[in-house]
Parts: C-alpha cells; sequence; structure tokens
C-alpha cells in the first residue's frame, strides 16, 4: 500500500507539460483538482495572462438581467473558452497554467449571497485534472463585492509557464 502511495506521488509530481515545471499534489492523496504547490525553473518564459471575463450567455437578453451572463457556471464555462482561445493565439494551453487566481462575486440567488464555488468547479473540473489535461496549476479563489461589469460573477487570471 504504502509503495503504491509513493508511486503515485512520485508520478504526480514528475507529470508536467514539460521538465521546467514540477507540480506538487495536495497531500493525502486529495484528488481535489489543484496542486498544493508548482515550481518552475529559473530560466524559464513566464508568461502573465491577464483576467478573463466571461462573454454573454444570452446576447439578445437585456444586459441587466441574470439571463444576459447566466450563472456562475455557465460563466465559467465561457472564462475557460475565451481563455482557451486567448492561450491557443499565444501559442500555450491549459496544460501550461501553473497558477490561477479566481474571483468570484456573490449569486444574490445562493444563500447568504454566497459565492457559487460549487457551479465555478463544474466547468474548471473540465479543464484541469482531466484525463485529456491532467497539470494541476496551484490555485486560490476569492468571494469579492464586485466586477467592472454587472452580472459578472467571475474573472479568471492565470500564470502560465511556457514550454
Amino acid at each position: 500500500m504504502k509503495k503504491t502511495a509513493l508511486l503515485t506521488t512520485m508520478f504526480a509530481v514528475c507529470a508536467c507539460a514539460n521538465a521546467d515545471v514540477t507540480r506538487h499534489p495536495l497531500p493525502g492523496g486529495s484528488t481535489f483538482p489543484i496542486a498544493q504547490a508548482v515550481e518552475v525553473t529559473a530560466g524559464t518564459t513566464m508568461v502573465y495572462h491577464s483576467g478573463t471575463l466571461p462573454g454573454p450567455a444570452n446576447p439578445d437578453a437585456d444586459p441587466t438581467s441574470r439571463s444576459y451572463y447566466g450563472d456562475t457556471e455557465t460563466q465559467a464555462y465561457s472564462v475557460f473558452e475565451r481563455m482557451g482561445a486567448s492561450l491557443e493565439n499565444l501559442g500555450l494551453g491549459f496544460e501550461d497554467v501553473v497558477k490561477m487566481t479566481v474571483f468570484l462575486v456573490g449569486d444574490p440567488q445562493m444563500p447568504g449571497g454566497r459565492m457559487d464555488f460549487a457551479g465555478f468547479m463544474k466547468s474548471y473540473s473540465k479543464y484541469f485534472g482531466t484525463a485529456d489535461q491532467p497539470n494541476k496549476p496551484a490555485r486560490s479563489a476569492f468571494q469579492i463585492a464586485a466586477l467592472a461589469r454587472p452580472g459578472v460573477f467571475i474573472e479568471v487570471e492565470v500564470i502560465l509557464a511556457r514550454p
């Protein structure tokens, strides 16, 4: 049992987009799709990508309505789709993300106006820690008071290591 856990940990630490990045898994065999830490070797080109907001889910809706941008899950999906296109234009991909910061606005439809972290995770988990894209970034997520656009619940910024 200990040998299996050690081999799994060693594989997870070594699994990376390139030899210049080491991703350390969460302790205790956690399957939560983030890294405990990510090391990037000196000499690796770092790319700091500005925050990405969602596009309209329903551009025909009233821009002040909830249906214009959608709920947090819908917005997170839009953010990752838009970010994916931007990364591709830079010659990068989600596998190159080493650090992510997520800003979530409280959703008035959630109890206590809290952020919809579960909705965010439903979309996030389609892009990180999957069989197709197993690389997990170090990540922080915060509830904030507001973003620049009314009705937007999420903004995501990332730091990438260029292969």
